[in-house]
């Protein structure tokens, strides 16, 4: 007997259908259709399940995101969802996913990542005029760009793509993830793509992790006909690094892999710590190595 993708053992009707839970926000749900799409090209049915999460509902309000609980603000509702029965798989952006998984949960699949650089939007850096005003909520943001221009003025950023959009400072500018407008289809509003080497992007930036329940085989089999071993190398080594920092950790920080290369960046209260480390692609001793590198840097910043 020949089964069909997505069936349910025992049964002959239809394709099961996977749920796949997502924040509601054009952006999400973007993100989201493209992880349907992919699973829907492996042969498998698939429906947005949209929900609405803490972080979600504090955007209008521009309460800055660190001080409402940081990581998870984004992505506790949509787990729950899952954990409850009303769906099978959750999207959520890597960067927002805490490094201390759900009991129940796990990363079944980490698609091909996406553009991992932040970008400004208004007017490059080096046209900046002494002062100018630059928008960001990130603190990772602020920090790296101080780090190079300490004369710029910062102020809290929140909301939307598009509400970002609408608030570029006269004469400033604001910053995003190259990501996150490319999959909107708004990349002609960059002004300047920033080097990753010198401001090193978030953990897990531009990349996308589904989540499903771990006692779920069928599911975690058909995430596994999308998930990307390059990538998964990648957010695992710098989800170490942050994991040893402690996912709460409140220091402007980063850390990205590309190359074979791990760069990391943590900000304490009157020095900054940068460091490029070479990996073997050995994914334990990677892990390992971050996880020693990120030790150092605590001691090096005092956080």
């Amino acid at each position: 007997m020949t089964s069909v993708p997505g069936a349910i053992p025992g049964r002959h009707a239809a394709p099961r259908t996977i749920r796949v839970a997502t924040r509601s926000s054009p952006q999400a749900t973007a993100q989201a259709t493209v992880v349907a799409d992919a699973l829907g090209a492996a042969g498998f049915r698939t429906e947005l399940v949209p929900v609405d999460t803490h972080g979600d509902r504090t955007q209008a309000a521009q309460v800055p995101l660190h001080t409402i609980g940081g990581q998870g603000v984004f992505t506790k509702e949509i787990q729950l969802a899952v954990l409850d029965g009303r769906a099978d798989v959750a999207v959520h952006s890597a960067k927002d996913l805490p490094t201390e998984l759900v009991p129940g949960l796990r990363i079944g699949a980490l698609p091909p990542r996406r553009d991992p650089r932040d970008a400004l939007i208004g007017l490059a850096l080096d046209d900046l005029a002494l002062g100018a005003t630059v928008a960001s909520g990130s603190v990772r943001r602020r920090a790296q760009l101080a780090d190079r221009r300490p004369d710029l003025r910062f102020v809290e950023l929140r909301g939307n793509i598009h509400t970002r959009l609408g608030r570029i400072p006269d004469g400033g500018s604001i910053v995003m993830a190259v990501a996150a407008l490319d999959v909107l289809g708004l990349a002609d509003r960059i002004a300047q793509i920033l080097d990753p080497d010198e401001f090193v992007p978030a953990v897990g930036q531009g990349a996308v992790a589904v989540e499903c329940r771990s006692d779920d085989p069928e599911v975690l089999a058909a995430l596994a006909t999308i998930d990307d071993p390059v990538t998964r190398h990648a957010v695992t080594v710098e989800r170490a690094w942050l994991g040893t920092l402690g996912s709460g950790c409140s220091a402007p920080l980063g850390a990205h892999v590309a190359g074979g290369v791990l760069s990391v960046f943590l900000a304490g209260t009157d020095r900054v710590h940068r460091r490029q480390i070479e990996l073997t692609g050995d994914l334990d001793h990677d892990v390992r190595l971050a996880t020693e590198v990120a030790g150092a840097a605590r001691v090096d910043v005092g956080v």
